[in-house]
């Protein structure tokens, strides 16, 4: 069987991929103290002030449902046997400029076919949670909010 499609980390994202392996949902921002802009995906220089300096700050892990797709039909055979599947993009409540691209499922370790597609609209609330999808690897899905 094919496997899914994992996200690779580069050594400006390393450490997005490290927090989410704990649980916690980070993102880059300039450290240079007149700015500290929030930025993703992750870079070495800030595209406001030109700093190299940077930290990752929390986030609540909270956002809401910026877009979405149902791919129709999956391209990859590991992806057709859980269709229908969402693909989302999800901006941060603290951050909206910043969105992520992800799943809403029915909870972190659930397929991608867990959410039925009717259930999903642009606007509604959702929030991060963390699913292992190989020893080194977790990424980050999203629940929908009652």
């Amino acid at each position: 069987m094919d496997s899914l499609l994992l996200p690779v980390a580069d050594e400006d994202g390393a450490p997005f991929w490290e927090y989410a392996a704990r649980g916690e949902l980070r993102v880059q921002a300039c450290a240079a103290p007149a700015c500290g802009a929030l930025r993703f995906p992750p870079r070495p220089c800030c595209p406001h002030c030109q700093s190299f300096e940077s930290e990752w700050r929390a986030m609540s892990g909270r956002g809401r449902i910026w877009s979405y797709v149902l791919p129709h039909p999956p391209l990859l055979p590991a992806y057709a046997a859980q269709a229908p599947y969402n693909a989302v993009v999800v901006e941060l409540a603290e951050a909206p400029h910043i969105r992520l691209v992800g799943n809403v499922v029915s909870g972190p370790d659930a397929p991608l076919d867990s959410v039925d597609p009717a259930r999903l609209r642009i606007g509604a609330p959702v929030r991060a949670v963390f699913a292992p999808v190989s020893p080194e690897l977790t990424v980050v899905r999203w629940l929908l909010e009652r």
